[in-house]
């Protein structure tokens, strides 16, 4: 059995040295009486909250709730953006049509849009999927457009004079040659989607999820709920981020393949 060496362990542990160093002036200055505790819960407070919310099954509940929803509004924001994005891509009139109305609606910030979703959908479960599928939409759009428009020009004749119709010109042409901006897109849809699901949950209605119970802890003032749930959202959010890198790895090798 080969042991890492002293420098690829340091590698490995240099992204964790911030943070070990910040939780543990956290913890000292909690013992120390610096910080009050009604605003900043200790550490120690933050971990039994956390087991307390595990052990009564509240935190996952909330947690399916978040993911579940904000699955469903990826799904349909990314399929549609694929969609669109092979349209506006393989198709001079729909990008003469669409594409400046795309590229306007992409100047609204995604937030905008919450006031008119909610009148359209209301503010529970299907305005809420609604946002996010407007949130993934955009990256899915984009990539997928501008990898079908830099489709090499050589593969378009090869076509062409295998007489391929429009159906597998896309099979055999276009989602080949465009899969690397498509999976750059849907990874960063993934991630806007995620963003987008806490977003939805603090600004509509209140329902069950991590954004729910953020806005408990904020208007009961429980500070350690509070933060228990802004913690869980930053692991979740690293792994969703490391998870659609590997997805999109996995898209190219197969692609290569």
């Amino acid at each position: 059995m080969i042991l890492p060496s002293r420098a690829a362990v340091l590698r490995r542990l240099r992204p964790w040295l911030v943070p070990l160093l910040a939780l543990a002036l956290w913890d000292l200055g909690s013992r120390a009486g610096w910080f009050d505790p009604r605003l900043l819960p200790s550490p120690e407070a933050i971990l039994a909250r956390f087991r307390a919310e595990v052990a009564n099954g509240d935190l996952g509940g909330d947690v399916a709730a978040s993911l579940s929803r904000d699955l469903a509004g990826f799904a349909i924001g990314a399929s549609t953006g694929v969609a669109l994005g092979l349209l506006l891509g393989l198709s001079h009139l729909a990008e003469r049509l669409l594409g400046p109305l795309f590229l306007a609606y992409r100047q609204v910030a995604l937030f905008a849009w919450v006031p008119l979703l909610s009148m359209w959908f209301g503010g529970n479960e299907v305005g809420k999927i609604a946002f996010i599928s407007l949130a993934a939409l955009a990256p899915a759009v984009v990539n997928t457009w501008r990898g079908t428009r830099e489709i090499p020009r050589t593969q378009v004749e090869l076509a062409a004079v295998l007489t391929f119709g429009r159906l597998d010109f896309i099979r055999f042409i276009a989602l080949p040659a465009a899969l690397p901006a498509i999976a750059t897109g849907l990874r960063t849809a993934l991630i806007y989607a995620w963003l987008a699901t806490i977003g939805a949950e603090l600004f509509l209605n209140i329902a069950p999820g991590l954004g729910g119970r953020m806005n408990e802890g904020r208007e009961t003032f429980q500070m350690d709920l509070l933060l228990t749930c802004l913690i869980v959202l930053g692991v979740l959010g690293i792994v969703f981020a490391r998870a659609a890198t590997a997805a999109e790895a996995a898209l190219l090798r197969r692609r290569m393949a």
